[in-house]
């Protein structure tokens, strides 16, 4: 510790300047002191927070395809971000099958969902839907979709 205390002194350095100087500051920085008051930061920025009930404005389409062709018409709406209900009752079981094939494959290229509600009724929903099993318990149960048969 001597060793540096003689180095500091024959560099011009001397513990009692140092002193002095720092008593000198302290002096200084007391006599201008001002209080200054700090505001808490407040973003300008709006959140990027949506409630859903009014961001989603989707629309619900009922259909009742009665050929193939209108397969198309339904998975336009798909891609256009609205909600599909399907009936294929009253279609022949082979059409009514190439329909929902299609629709299958629409569904998986789309990364959408098809939730069936009862036989030959389905739900088809793009990908940033989803229909939870008590929603569609519950449009099962008020009859909404008994209207299609």
């Amino acid at each position: 510790m001597e060793f540096f205390k003689g180095i500091s002194r024959m560099m011009g350095f001397d513990e009692e300047d140092d002193e002095e100087l720092l008593e000198n500051r302290e002096e200084n920085y007391d006599e201008g002191e001002e209080e200054i008051e700090i505001e808490p930061f407040v973003s300008k920025k709006q959140n990027k927070i949506v409630n859903i009930h009014t961001a989603s404005s989707s629309k619900v389409v009922i259909s009742k395809p009665s050929n193939y062709d209108e397969g198309k018409i339904i998975v336009d709406n798909l891609k256009s971000r609205r909600i599909v209900i399907v009936n294929l009752n009253g279609v022949e079981p082979k059409e009514g099958q190439r329909i929902l094939d299609f629709l299958i494959g629409a569904i998986y290229a789309l990364e959408g969902g098809l939730q069936p509600v009862e036989k030959g009724v389905f739900i088809l929903t793009p990908s940033n839907i989803e229909v939870s099993n008590e929603l569609k318990n519950e449009l099962t149960n008020k009859g909404i979709f008994s209207s299609f048969k």
